[in-house]
């Protein structure tokens, strides 16, 4: 099982002007810096929740369909399956019809339901569905994550001369856990 990003969210969930305001910072001499804090943070999150927080495409790749009837699809809230393809043994894509799909797209993580399911030719990666997931725009975000990314970044940028930027990130806030709690995954 892979997850591939295939469209990378168009903005980010916190605005430069947003994080600005929230370090008090009224200069523009940084603002690169800040935009690129602000894309680690929401990376950070989405990695430890699963959750994607703006509007982006992904691809999930599957070497056999699952035992179960369930597919867990990695990530949530899912807005769409875009497709579903099963690769024969020549490589050839058969592309599913979508019509009879159930789809739980706000569980943690999304589950989906395929009643057709034609056999993998391909050992490897036989599988391939294709979903759009997020919460759409900044305004549409949990506001519990929205602050989470703004005091993640706010504190990298605290800690800019400690670490180098590869080593991002370095430590987390305080009260950062209690933010993202209700959003982490759960597995036995």
């Amino acid at each position: 099982m892979t997850l591939i990003s295939t469209d990378p969210p168009l903005a980010e969930p916190v605005t430069l002007a947003e994080l600005k305001a929230h370090l008090r910072i009224d200069a523009g001499d940084e603002d690169t810096l800040l935009e690129g804090l602000i894309r680690v943070a929401r990376a950070h999150l989405e990695a430890v929740t699963g959750v994607a927080l703006i509007t982006q495409g992904f691809r999930l790749a599957l070497d056999d369909w699952p035992r179960g009837e369930v597919i867990h699809l990695l990530k949530t809230p899912v807005q769409t399956i875009d497709a579903i393809l099963v690769y024969d043994a020549d490589g050839v894509e058969q592309t599913l019809d979508l019509s009879g799909l159930v789809l739980d797209g706000t569980a943690h993580p999304a589950r989906l339901m395929v009643r057709q399911r034609p056999p993998a030719g391909q050992p490897i990666n036989g599988i391939e569905i294709e979903f759009t997931a997020g919460f759409g725009s900044g305004a549409e975000l949990p506001p519990e994550l929205k602050r989470a990314v703004l005091i993640h970044a706010a504190y990298l940028y605290e800690f800019r001369g400690a670490v180098t930027p590869d080593m991002q990130p370095a430590a987390i806030p305080a009260g950062y856990d209690r933010l993202i709690a209700p959003w982490l995954r759960r597995s036995l």
